[in-house]
């Protein structure tokens, strides 16, 4: 029954392609994405900001670099830094017209210094400024990265207007690193920018689901929105339904959706008062807010020999109130998602035969979705504590793992005694990134969502495919190649005055992973996997020192 039941994250989209030349001829698409220390590719990566072991986010001037297992750079930030003139053996600066700034120097022991804007002056023989702090950090004592990674190849227009196939699509991300779920790009006015990723685990027709994605980088352009949406994995991705909802609301509001596609306005957020793990570690600073700071322990078991983690969150509870939205953006871990495909091999010549039944039998879709919440790879349980003990209230779903959302998960509590909420989830190890978590208290408003259809959609050869995107039926737009992309276009309603605009891409849609279906199944794993509790995290972490050893051994 094995099989992997990711959710939530966004969907398809694409531009209009005729006769909108100049928005496809020479248009680049841009990322900054997450990725584990493994998975760097070497010293050409650009490394722009970086987490420590111990919580310190490091952001790079320009970008770091990878050396000997070693990450080098010099960050964003400044101190202020004085050194006698006579300590230093090099000087770079410029001339700003009567004024010369210094811009670099280099000590007599050898240090390289150098400065912020507007540069260091010498006075006095004092050479004094706000100095960049360089940073070397061992690779082991990186938790996670992001790497700036960009495909600037051009798409070619045949006459009239029609697009032709490009010659090669230059994929800006490395099928190692990102194991599932389409790219949505969106047109900010100047480039596409990755802004969404869609139903991640739902590996077949059988598992196929909704989706709804906020595009926070999506600006309308001449009266219209475009997306793209991009294949860069080894796998076949079936689209069945894309549509925009515009929702104009009252400023200064903020608002998520939840698993069913339900819109909750946001007003009286609360952080967590505590956040403790079972030693007794303080996780607040990574959870109480979204950043670039994200809990992801890796595929280890702890000094127990557990495969799972316990984080216990404290949050407070105003005027005894029964019913609250807790807020979480989370998102499935980089090695979680890389298990994907990892346990659907498993099944070698048989794997087929295990789609069919997925896809032509509730029941067993019904079986595996219960196995994935048994597991928690990829729905991961949420407990509210109350007299009774610890009380499974709800779950959040799995997405990403490049762009997590914020995801609401109303809970009830009616049963909670005194002025606290405590709840506790229990995640596998290597499974989950967690980054924030709160509870709202306000009651959602009223909200007038706009469920716009698309006017144009083409694949990378031009074909028109948008019937195959207006509705939820059997007509799937199809991207069976790395490397194809869709073009799809919206009007864009005029604003109400006195509002600002919030825009969700609700799409529809499933992939099928590129598998050679070859060997014998490795029935002992499947085994383990579907009827030991744990044996799908203790799978995911042979596979994970496994490959480290590997890796060690090729350094």
């Amino acid at each position: 029954m094995l099989g992997v039941v990711v959710m939530r994250q966004r969907t398809v989209a694409g531009v209009l392609l005729v006769p909108l030349v100049a928005y496809l001829a020479g248009c680049s698409t841009h990322k900054i994405v997450p990725i584990a220390p493994t998975q760097l590719k070497g010293p050409q990566e650009r490394i722009v900001e970086l987490t420590t072991t111990d919580g310190q986010l490091i952001k790079f001037d320009t970008w770091a670099r990878l050396d000997n297992a070693v990450v080098s750079g010099v960050g964003s930030d400044a101190t202020p830094f004085a050194i006698p003139a006579d300590q230093v053996a090099r000087v770079d600066s410029a001339r700003e017209g009567a004024k010369e700034k210094i811009l670099r120097i280099v000590t007599r022991d050898g240090k390289e210094i150098q400065f912020m804007p507007p540069g260091a002056t010498n006075r006095d023989g004092v050479i004094s400024g706000q100095a960049k702090h360089s940073y070397t950090i061992p690779l082991d004592k990186v938790q996670r990265l992001w790497v700036q990674r960009t495909d600037a190849g051009r798409t070619a227009l045949l006459t009239l207007g029609l697009l032709a196939a490009t010659a090669a699509i230059a994929i800006a991300i490395a099928a190692a690193t990102k194991e599932s779920c389409p790219f949505v790009y969106s047109w900010d006015g100047t480039k596409f920018v990755f802004d969404a990723e869609p139903y991640g685990g739902a590996t077949s027709r059988g598992l196929e689901r909704d989706d709804y994605a906020e595009l926070q980088h999506l600006r309308a352009d001449g009266g219209r929105y475009r997306l793209m949406v991009t294949n860069e994995v080894r796998e076949t991705q079936y689209t069945n339904l894309m549509e925009l909802w515009v929702v104009d609301h009252r400023p200064g509001l903020s608002l998520a959706a939840d698993e069913w596609g339900g819109l909750h306005t946001l007003a009286d957020v609360r952080p967590p008062l505590s956040a403790v793990d079972r030693e007794g570690h303080d996780l607040r600073p990574w959870l109480e807010k979204t950043d670039k700071l994200i809990w992801e322990p890796p595929a280890v078991p702890d000094a127990a020999g557990s495969m799972r983690g316990e984080i216990v969150m404290s949050f407070p509870r105003p005027n005894e109130a029964r019913r609250v939205k807790l807020v979480a953006n989370v998102a499935t871990g980089l090695w979680g998602s890389h298990m994907i495909r990892e346990m659907l091999a498993l099944r070698g010549r048989e794997l087929d035969a295990w789609y069919a039944s997925i896809d032509g039998d509730p029941a067993a879709g019904q079986a595996l979705r219960a196995w994935n919440l048994r597991e928690e790879l990829y729905a991961l349980k949420v407990e509210v504590e109350e007299p009774t003990g610890w009380e499974v209230r709800g779950a959040l779903i799995g997405g990403g793992p490049f762009i997590a959302e914020n995801r609401v998960l109303p809970l009830d509590l009616s049963a909670v005694r005194g002025d606290r909420v405590r709840l506790r989830i229990r995640p596998p190890a290597g499974f989950w990134a967690l980054n924030s978590f709160a509870l709202d208290y306000s009651q959602d408003r009223e909200l007038t969502v706009s469920k716009i259809a698309p006017i144009e959609a083409r694949d990378t050869r031009g074909i028109d495919v948008l019937q195959s995107l207006k509705a939820p039926d059997d007509d799937y737009y199809t991207m069976p190649e790395t490397g194809d992309r869709g073009y799809v276009v919206f009007p864009a309603p005029e604003p109400r005055p006195g509002t600002e605009r919030t825009l969700f891409l609700h799409s529809r849609g499933y992939y099928r992973l590129h598998l050679t279906g070859e060997g014998e199944p490795d029935r002992a794993a499947l085994k383990q996997i579907a009827e030991e509790p744990g044996g799908a995290a203790r799978f995911a972490a042979a596979r994970f020192a496994r490959w480290q050893s590997e890796r060690h051994r090729a350094e």
